[in-house]
C-alpha cells in the first residue's frame, strides 16, 4: 500500500496513510502560531514525519544547490576519488557507489558527506575522549617529509577543486548555515508543542563553537536491470534528533512505515523539506516524539521515459558529543502524555533500534556507527576500534547494522 502526501490535521492517532504538511509561515502571526503548534504536536506523536513548506531558507540558495548536484556527480571519477572519505578522520568526503550495506544488502547510492564549519577539539596525546575526533573541518593534514626543510604541514580540502565547480562550496556552506539555524528554531518549537519551555532541550546542545551538524549529497542511480535490487538505502531509523531532507529531483523513492507496517510514499513536493524524528529524540521524550522507520528505493527505468537518477540532500542535526540521554529527565504535562496512549502500538519493523543511547555518550554511539559504516576510514584513523569490530580484516563494504 502507498499513499501520496496530503494535508492532515486529524487527531486520530491510530494510524496514518499520508504525511502531514505544515506551513512555516503560520509562525509569523500570533493568531496562526497555535495552529502550527497543534499540527506539529500531531505529526511528532502520531507520524514522526512531516513536510515543512515555506521554510526560512533562501529559495535562491535551495535552487542553486539543486542546480549544482548533477554537476557534482558528473565530475571525473579521479577528481571525486581525490576527496574520498578515507582521507578524513572526521568521516567527511566522497563515497563510491555500493560502499555501504543496510542489514547485509548493498545500498545503491553514491554520496558526499559534508558538515558545518568546525574546528576539532581533539588533540593527539591529550587525555580527551576519542569521539571528539569525530567532528572536524572538511580538510585533512598532509605531512611532507623533506631532508632540507624538515616536516612541512599542508592542508588538503575535502571539497572538489573550485575551478571544476565554481561557487559550489560557498553556496553549500551558506545553505548549511541556514538549515542549521532552522534546526535550532525547530527544536524550540518542538519543546513548546509538548508543553515545555522553548529552551527545555538546550541541555543536549553545546555552545556554537563546540557543535557540528552533518549533511549528505546523495545520488541514487537508475536501476536498469528488471531483476536487480532497487534498495537505495534499506529500512532504518535516523540516530539523532532531527533530519531535514531536501528532495532534489522529482522521483518518488522515500517511503515511511506506518503503525501497521505499511509503506507510505513521501514523494517530493517543491518548496518543502521533509522533517523526521531520530531515535535519540524519541528516547529523551519518553517516546512522545516518534522515530519512524523509512527507506529509499532507487528509480527504475521505465519504457519511453528518460532515465535519471534520484538526488537528495539530508541534513542531520546533532546533539552534544558528551551528552548522555539518561542524564536529563523531561517533565511533560499529563495531558500531553495521554496523547501517546491514543497512538496505538507500533508494528514490528525491519529497522534497527539504537539501544546504545542509554549506555554511552552520544559521541561514542555515533563514532561506533561511523566506524562500522566506513571500515576503511576506521582502519586508517581508528586502528583500535577497527580491530575490535573487524577482527578478520577489512570487509568489502561497511554496515552500521
Amino acid at each position: 500500500m502507498s499513499a501520496t502526501a496530503e494535508r492532515s490535521e486529524s487527531s486520530n492517532g491510530a494510524n496514518f496513510s499520508s504525511i502531514p504538511i505544515l506551513d512555516y509561515s503560520l509562525l509569523t502571526s500570533p493568531d496562526t502560531k497555535p495552529q502550527f503548534i497543534a499540527q506539529l504536536r500531531h505529526a511528532l506523536i502520531n507520524v514522526g514525519f512531516l513536510y515543512l513548506s515555506n521554510p526560512p531558507v533562501a529559495p535562491a540558495d535551495i535552487a542553486a544547490v539543486i542546480d549544482y548536484i548533477p554537476k557534482l556527480f558528473a565530475l571525473p571519477q579521479e577528481e571525486k576519488d581525490k576527496i574520498r572519505m578515507v582521507h578524513s578522520p572526521h568521516f567527511l568526503g566522497y563515497s563510491r557507489l555500493g560502499a555501504e550495506l543496510t542489514k547485509g544488502k548493498v545500498d545503491h547510492r553514491e554520496q558526499f558527506d559534508i558538515a558545518t564549519k568546525h574546528e576539532t577539539r581533539w588533540r593527539e596525546g591529550e587525555d580527551v575522549p576519542e569521539y571528539w575526533r569525530l567532528w572536524g573541518p572538511s580538510q585533512v593534514r598532509i605531512y611532507l617529509i623533506s631532508s632540507f626543510m624538515g616536516d612541512l604541514l599542508m592542508h588538503a580540502l575535502q571539497w572538489p577543486e573550485e575551478a571544476l565547480i565554481p561557487g559550489f562550496r560557498a553556496t553549500f556552506e551558506r545553505y548549511l548555515d541556514q538549515v542549521q539555524a532552522l534546526g535550532y528554531v525547530f527544536i524550540s518549537l518542538l519543546a513548546e508543542s509538548f508543553g515545555l519551555a522553548p529552551d527545555a532541550l538546550n541541555y543536549f546542545y553545546d555552545t556554537d563553537e563546540k557543535m557540528q551538524h552533518r549533511a549528505k549529497i546523495v545520488q541514487y542511480p537508475v536501476v536498469t536491470d528488471a531483476d536487480a535490487d532497487d534498495q537505495g538505502v534499506g529500512p532504518h531509523y535516523d540516530a539523532g534528533f532531527l533530519t531535514f531532507l531536501l528532495q532534489a529531483s522529482p522521483h518518488k523513492g522515500l517511503q515511511v512505515q506506518n503503525l501497521s507496517g505499511e509503506w507510505i510514499d513521501a514523494p517530493p513536493i517543491p518548496g518543502t523539506f521533509v522533517v523526521n524524528i531520530g531515535k535519540a529524540l524519541e528516547f529523551v521524550t519518553q517516546g512522545l516524539a516518534r522515530a519512524t522507520s523509512h527507506r529509499v528505493l532507487s528509480p527504475r527505468a521505465s519504457p519511453g521515459e528518460p532515465a535519471a537518477p534520484r538526488w537528495s540532500v539530508p541534513f542531520f542535526q546533532n546533539i552534544s558529543l558528551d551528552a548522555k540521554l539518561t542524564e536529563k529527565t523531561l517533565e511533560f504535562p499529563p495531558e500531553i502524555l495521554k496523547l501517546k496512549e491514543g497512538r496505538g502500538e507500533v508494528a514490528a519493523t525491519d529497522s534497527v533500534n539504537f539501544t546504545e543511547f542509554n549506555q554511552e555518550p552520544s559521541g561514542k554511539v555515533n563514532l561506533i556507527g561511523r566506524v562500522k559504516s566506513h571500515p576503511d576510514v576506521a582502519e586508517r584513523h581508528y586502528p583500535a576500534l577497527f580491530k575490535k569490530y573487524f577482527p578478520d580484516g577489512l570487509p568489502r563494504a561497511g554496515s552500521a547494522y
